[in-house]
C-alpha cells in the first residue's frame, strides 16, 4: 500500500522532468528551425550562383534540397514530441490540483450527462462544476468520458464491482501508464468523432454487388492485354475498343466510387490514432478477467488493430497517387480508384463491425483508468465489502465522509442501515449536516458500486437502486410545483422499491405543504417504504416528524445533528447523536442577519409542547370542521 506522501512526491519528481524534457525539447526546435533557415537561404545562394552565375553546376542544388525536406521531417518529429510531453506536463498539473484540492474548474464537467429526471444524478452533484464527475475523470477520449458516466448513474450487481475493483486494484500503481494514455489519448479526443466513427463503420455497401468487382478485374486484365497486342502489332481497334468499354463501365460507377473513397478519408485517420491507443493498451501485462476481456475485444479477424488500420491508411494513400499527372493515365486504365473502393468496402465489411466494440473497450479501459487514479491518489480509502442482495438493502459505514470536501475540513459520521433501523429520521438545525450526510451516503453508494474506493474508514453495502430527493426544483416549462414534483419523483423512488432492493435519501419530505398533512403524508410514505423493503434517511425541520420514528420503531429510529451559540456566533460539530433534536438555530440566524425579531418568541422545546398541546385538542392537527 503506497503511503499518503507517495502520489505527491511522484506527482511533483515527473512534473520537474516533464517540464525540462518540454524546455529541452522547445530549444531544440528553435535550433533546427535557425538550420532549416541557414540551409534555405544557402539554397537561394547556390541557386544564384547555378543560374546567373554561371560558376557551378545546377545539381549542386540537390544537396540543399534534400537536407532542408530532411529539417523538416525532423522538425516535425520535434514538435510532436515537445506537444506530448507538454500532454504529460499538463496531466501532472492536474493531478497536483487533484492531491491540493484545487481541481474544481479544471477539466471536462460531463454537465452533457445530467439528467434533471434522473432519480439521484443531479441530487448528489454527480455531474457540473466541481462534481464528482470532474473529480474522477481523467478519460481523454468521448468515450471514455460516456463510459464513466454511465457507471455514475448505473449501479453495478456484486460480481460487475467485484471485477471492476479487481482491475483498479491492479492498474493503481501504473503512473507510466496513465501518462502515456493521457498523451495518446488528447490526440484521439481531437481526431476522432465516435458517432461519425461508428456510422461509415457500420453504413450500408456503396458498392456490395459482387459481379461489378468480377467485372473490374476482367476489363483492367482485357484492358492490359489489348494495348500489349497493339504494341506487338495488332490493330488500333482492340485497345480503342477496350477503352471505350472502360470508359462506360467507370462512368456507371465514378459516383459512387469517389463517393466511397472520400468518405473514408477522415476515418481513415481517426482509426490510426485510435489504432495506437489500441496498442497501448494490448501492450499492458495484465491479469484481472475485466483487464483481459479488454484486450480481448481489441483485435481484428486478421490480428492486431494497428496494422488492420495501417491496411486502411495505405488504401487512402494509393488513391492520392491518383492525382499525380504522371500516374493518373495509368491509374485510369489499371481502374486503380474503383479497385481501391472495392477493397475499402472490404474492409469495412470486415473490420466495420468491430469498431464500435473497439472504442467500447478503450472507453471502459480509460473509465477503469480514471478509477485507478483516484485510488493511487487517495491511498486512504478502501475499496467496499460488497455482499449479496438484500431486503431490506446493507448500508453499514464507519468515518463516512464526503469526497468533494477536503480531507482536512471533512467530519466523519457512522452510518447503519439494515434490518434495525431500516430507516433513519434525521433531524437537526439549519446547515448542521443534515444534507450533506445524505449526500455523502449517497455518493459513497454510487462510487462503491461502480467499482472506486470510498472516502470511509470501512463500509459494508450490498447492491441496490438509489432515489433521492435533494434537490427537486420546481419547473415553468413543464409547469410544475416544487411539490408536484417531489411527489412525482417520491412516486420513481417507491416504484423502484416494487422492482427491487433500493435506498432512499429524502431531504425535508414534503416541505412545500401545510404541517398535518406534511406529518401525515410522510407516515404513510415511510409505511410503504418499510413495507416494499427499502432502507434510507428522511431529514426533517419538523420535530412532528421525528416522531414518526417512535411510532414504526425499531425498524425506525431518530439521529440528530447539534449546534451551539457561543458569543453570538453559531458552532457546529457536524457530529451524527441518537435521538430527535430539541433546539432550532433558525431565530437565531434571522436575528443574526438583522431581521426583526422578537427575543420572546418560545424556543423550540416550547414551541414543540405548544404544537403537542393543539394537536391533542384538535384531534390531530384540523378541527373537525375543516375536515
Amino acid at each position: 500500500m503506497p503511503t499518503p506522501s507517495l502520489p505527491l512526491d511522484t506527482y511533483e519528481r515527473r512534473l520537474a522532468e516533464r517540464r525540462g524534457a518540454s524546455a529541452a525539447l522547445e530549444r531544440k526546435s528553435d535550433q533546427v528551425s535557425h538550420v532549416r533557415l541557414a540551409t534555405f537561404l544557402a539554397g537561394g545562394v547556390l541557386l544564384w550562383g547555378a543560374v546567373y552565375g554561371a560558376w557551378m553546376s545546377a545539381w549542386w542544388l540537390a544537396a540543399p534540397v534534400a537536407a532542408f525536406i530532411g529539417l523538416v521531417v525532423a522538425h516535425d518529429r520535434v514538435l510532436l514530441a515537445r506537444d506530448r510531453v507538454n500532454r504529460a506536463v499538463a496531466w501532472y498539473e492536474h493531478g497536483l490540483a487533484r492531491l491540493g484540492d484545487t481541481w474544481s474548474g479544471i477539466g471536462a464537467t460531463g454537465e452533457p450527462f445530467a439528467d434533471a429526471d434522473h432519480l439521484f444524478s443531479q441530487d448528489l452533484d454527480l455531474f457540473g462544476p466541481g462534481s464528482v464527475f470532474q473529480l474522477l475523470n481523467t478519460a481523454q477520449t468521448r468515450t471514455g468520458e460516456s463510459t464513466l458516466a454511465e457507471w455514475l448513474l448505473t449501479p453495478g450487481d456484486r460480481q460487475t464491482v467485484l471485477d471492476r475493483q479487481e482491475a483498479v486494484g491492479e492498474l493503481r500503481g501504473r503512473v507510466d501508464m496513465r501518462e502515456q494514455l493521457a498523451a495518446a489519448g488528447a490526440e484521439v479526443r481531437t481526431a476522432v468523432q465516435p458517432r461519425a466513427l461508428m456510422h461509415w463503420a457500420t453504413a450500408a455497401p456503396e458498392l456490395g454487388d459482387r459481379w461489378p468487382q468480377v467485372v473490374a478485374v476482367v476489363l483492367t486484365v482485357l484492358t492490359t492485354l489489348t494495348f500489349v497486342a497493339w504494341n506487338q502489332g495488332a490493330t488500333i481497334a482492340l485497345p480503342t475498343a477496350a477503352l471505350l468499354a472502360l470508359a462506360l463501365f467507370v462512368r456507371l460507377f465514378s459516383g459512387r466510387t469517389q463517393e466511397v473513397l472520400h468518405a473514408a478519408d477522415a476515418p481513415a485517420r481517426e482509426l490510426v490514432v485510435l489504432g495506437e491507443v489500441c496498442r497501448l493498451v494490448r501492450d499492458e501485462s495484465v491479469t484481472s478477467a475485466r483487464l483481459s476481456a479488454i484486450q480481448a475485444a481489441l483485435t481484428t479477424p486478421d490480428g492486431e488493430i494497428p496494422d488492420a488500420v495501417r491496411q486502411l491508411a495505405r488504401l487512402l494513400e494509393r488513391h492520392d497517387w491518383a492525382h499525380n499527372i504522371i500516374f493518373m493515365p495509368i491509374a485510369v486504365l489499371l481502374l486503380w480508384q474503383l479497385h481501391l473502393a472495392f477493397a475499402v468496402e472490404r474492409w469495412r465489411a470486415r473490420h466495420g463491425a468491430g469498431v464500435s466494440r473497439w472504442l467500447d473497450s478503450i472507453g471502459e479501459f480509460e473509465a477503469l483508468s480514471a478509477l485507478s487514479t483516484y485510488a493511487y491518489e487517495h491511498p486512504g480509502d478502501p475499496f467496499p465489502e460488497v455482499v449479496d442482495s438484500a431486503t431490506p438493502p446493507v448500508y453499514d459505514a464507519d468515518a463516512l465522509a464526503h469526497p468533494l470536501i477536503p480531507v482536512d475540513d471533512a467530519v466523519p459520521n457512522d452510518v447503519a442501515l439494515g434490518v434495525a433501523p431500516q430507516v433513519l429520521i434525521v433531524s437537526g438545525s439549519n446547515m448542521s449536516g443534515k444534507t450533506t450526510l445524505l449526500r455523502s451516503i449517497g455518493v459513497s453508494s454510487v462510487m462503491a458500486l461502480m467499482g472506486a474506493p470510498v472516502r470511509a474508514r470501512r463500509l459494508r453495502l450490498s447492491p441496490a437502486a438509489l432515489g433521492a430527493t435533494l434537490r427537486i426544483e420546481d419547473s415553468l416549462q413543464a409547469g410544475r410545483s416544487r411539490f408536484y414534483a417531489e411527489v412525482l419523483r417520491l412516486g420513481q423512488v417507491v416504484d423502484a422499491a416494487r422492482t427491487g432492493p433500493t435506498v432512499f435519501l429524502l431531504d425535508e419530505l414534503f416541505h412545500g405543504t401545510n404541517s398535518y398533512d406534511r406529518t401525515e403524508g410522510a407516515r404513510g410514505l415511510l409505511r410503504s417504504l418499510l413495507s416494499l423493503g427499502a432502507s434510507g434517511l428522511v431529514t426533517t425541520h419538523d420535530l412532528a416528524l421525528a416522531e414518526i420514528a417512535d411510532d414504526l420503531a425499531p425498524r425506525t429510529c431518530n439521529v440528530h445533528f447539534d449546534d451551539a451559540l457561543i458569543e453570538g456566533e453559531m458552532r457546529f460539530d457536524f457530529r451524527l447523536k441518537p435521538g430527535p433534536v430539541t433546539r432550532s438555530n433558525a431565530l437565531a440566524i434571522m436575528r443574526a442577519v438583522g431581521l426583526d425579531i422578537p427575543a420572546s418568541l418560545p424556543d423550540t422545546e416550547s414551541a414543540r409542547r405548544i404544537q403537542s398541546e393543539r394537536h391533542a385538542d384538535t384531534g390531530g392537527g384540523r378541527a373537525k370542521g375543516d375536515r
